[in-house]
């Protein structure tokens, strides 16, 4: 079985950084490597939406509203892709999710962990 967990969340004041890491398991590296890995968020009372993906090629996508503050990066060896979180704002408050996929149809999701930008 395909498991993912998110480490990282924390509360930070505006400007502040965080890191967060998906660590997967339940697979081979070989089948690891297929995988877009996805990074997620969903705010109360909103729809969870995408916020940044590697695929299994390596090419890398954002959303506007991250672009130039966050970075995916992503080590095979390790299962591990990581979000980095710079400038954060009050409005990129929500739980972050990984999930096995670049869209909210991904098939294996984590838990969760929550970040607040809060002063």
């Amino acid at each position: 079985q395909v498991q993912l967990v998110e480490s990282g969340g924390d509360l930070v004041r505006p400007g502040g950084s965080l890191r967060l890491s998906c660590t997967v398991s339940g697979i081979t590296l070989d089948y690891f490597n297929f995988y877009h890995i996805g990074w997620f968020r969903q705010a109360p009372e909103k729809e969870r939406e995408e916020v940044s993906c590697v695929r299994a090629d390596s090419t890398i996508v954002y959303s506007d509203s991250v672009k130039g503050r966050f970075t995916i990066s992503r080590d095979n060896a390790k299962r591990t892709v990581n979000l980095q979180m710079n400038s954060l704002k009050p409005s990129d408050t929500a739980v972050y999710y990984c999930a096995t996929g670049c869209t909210v149809s991904a098939k294996y999701w984590g838990q969760g962990t929550q970040v607040t930008v809060a002063s």
